[in-house]
């Protein structure tokens, strides 16, 4: 369904770093993608494989950033112009992940080539750099993120294990548990959307007959799997 990024409050991404290689036409064609979150970052992944590939024709790239994908850019790296960094770019943005949702970003994909004499043209390059990202992705782990709104809990000491355990069998994420002197406090985690909100107070009131008001601590993007 090609759902635009940044207005459902969430976003996909890689998990860590993952490489792929593809053969054609007796080039290699080695993808590494990388979770990224600034530009230097990713600049960093491809001059990191610049000396791990040294030997190598070419080392074309291509990133993705922020919730709204708002950074994007690529390089040929000596390629044909368009022959590499744009398809690999677009390989990225188009790609459907969770619910048909086009939404990669602060991801960085870069494809090492190793020539094996055997011209590809401009078509064949454009169709192996994308087909060397989109099976890169297809067999990496992907992360879903989400804007999500904190909330500090109170409760006391003898209260704060069953209400622990009520939210979490209602689906409330729990990131954790802060003991003090005078009692404990849950932070729990909500989609930064009205309708989850209202839910989760009517029913943490419910869970505890109106006694303990949620704080509110900000929104934070945080990964969900």
């Amino acid at each position: 369904m090609n759902e635009l990024v940044g207005t459902a409050g969430r976003y996909t991404t890689v998990a860590g770093e993952h490489r792929h290689e593809l053969e054609i036409k007796r080039s290699r064609f080695i993808t590494v993608l990388r979770r990224v979150e600034t530009e230097e970052q990713a600049r960093e992944l491809v001059a990191g494989l610049r000396r791990e590939f040294h030997d190598a024709r070419h080392h074309c790239s291509a990133f993705v950033l922020g919730p709204d994908r708002s950074v994007q850019r690529s390089s040929d790296d000596g390629e044909p112009s368009g022959t590499a960094g744009i398809p690999m770019l677009e390989a990225l943005t188009k790609r459907e992940t969770f619910d048909g949702a086009a939404d990669l970003s602060d991801i960085a994909a870069v494809t090492v080539r190793y020539f094996g004499g055997i011209l590809l043209g401009a078509g064949g390059l454009v169709r192996a750099y994308s087909e060397s990202v989109s099976s890169a992705v297809a067999t990496a782990r992907l992360i879903r993120r989400r804007r999500m709104q904190l909330y500090g809990i109170p409760a006391g000491h003898s209260a704060a294990g069953r209400l622990e355990n009520d939210l979490r069998s209602a689906g409330v994420s729990v990131l954790g548990t802060d003991y003090g002197a005078d009692g404990v406090q849950l932070n729990v985690a909500l989609p930064d959307r009205p309708d989850a909100l209202e839910t989760f107070h009517a029913r943490l009131a419910a869970l505890t007959a109106g006694t303990s008001d949620p704080v509110p601590l900000g929104t934070k993007w945080i990964d969900l799997d």
